[in-house]
């Protein structure tokens, strides 16, 4: 029987589709950046954007070189593209920033049929809900609200917090470590076969894989214990629910 049931969130509850290529976002944000003296052309804004990506990445590995997938803080970067023009600014102006980054890179977003039925079903039961996502809080944590899925979750987790990613073992163990959880009580439902349903397969732990059409394309063994392959999510309550 299963109590604890983890969620991917992007493309397992919440469908979307982002462009962070699009050089209408970049013209946009180098905008934004102009308004408080930050002066970028908006390829230079990119160019540097991507750079400063990588240097933080680094940074985060030689911190911890134990983590196999890093994350970052995706703030440090939209700072420091204000300090290294000598631009001082707010914890608040750099949260706009990247408010602003991700909904002008958003092309639609909303839930898939049947997210609420399944959570709601599952916190009728008595069942503890959480969320382990490759994510940026600074993203996520609005995106939660909108659809106000946060009050669902016993516990959250986001990578960029942690600074590491699924299917790191490390980040699973996280989760686990901080809210008690056992794991042959836990299952991981997913849409991604190598972050959520290998990293679950690697750290012990029951799956389900529902295939998405965001989903990666399954190059390799599908490790679920369960799978859901045309995307329903009212699948999934006769799977690994009603029996529980």
């Amino acid at each position: 029987m299963y109590n604890n049931y983890i969620f991917d969130l992007y493309g397992t509850l919440i469908d979307i589709n982002t462009d962070e290529w699009n050089d209408d976002l970049w013209k946009k944000i180098a905008i934004l950046y102009a308004y408080k003296g930050a002066h970028y052309t908006y390829d230079e804004l990119n160019e540097e954007y991507d750079r400063l990506v990588q240097a933080e990445k680094k940074a985060v590995l030689k911190k911890s070189p134990d983590t196999k997938v890093v994350d970052i803080k995706i703030e440090k970067v939209f700072r420091k593209l204000f300090t290294q023009k000598g631009v001082k600014v707010t914890k608040a102006e750099v949260f706009f920033i990247a408010e602003a980054f991700r909904c002008y890179s958003t092309k639609y977003i909303k839930l898939y049929d049947g997210v609420l039925d399944l959570l709601d079903t599952l916190k009728a039961k008595g069942k503890k809900i959480y969320l382990l996502s490759n994510a940026q809080r600074s993203f996520t944590e609005n995106e939660l609200n909108m659809f106000d899925l946060t009050k669902y979750f016993d516990g959250i987790c986001i990578s960029s917090d942690e600074e590491c990613s699924k299917p790191d073992e490390k980040y699973f163990k996280t989760l686990f470590d901080r809210y008690g959880l056992e794991k042959s009580e836990s299952i991981m439902i997913g849409n991604d076969y190598i972050s959520d349903i290998g990293g679950a397969a690697d750290f012990g732990i029951d799956s389900l894989y529902i295939h998405q059409s965001i989903s990666p394309d399954i190059d390799g063994e599908l490790r679920s214990t369960y799978k859901v392959m045309d995307g329903d999510v009212y699948k999934i309550k006769k799977l690994i629910i009603n029996h529980s």
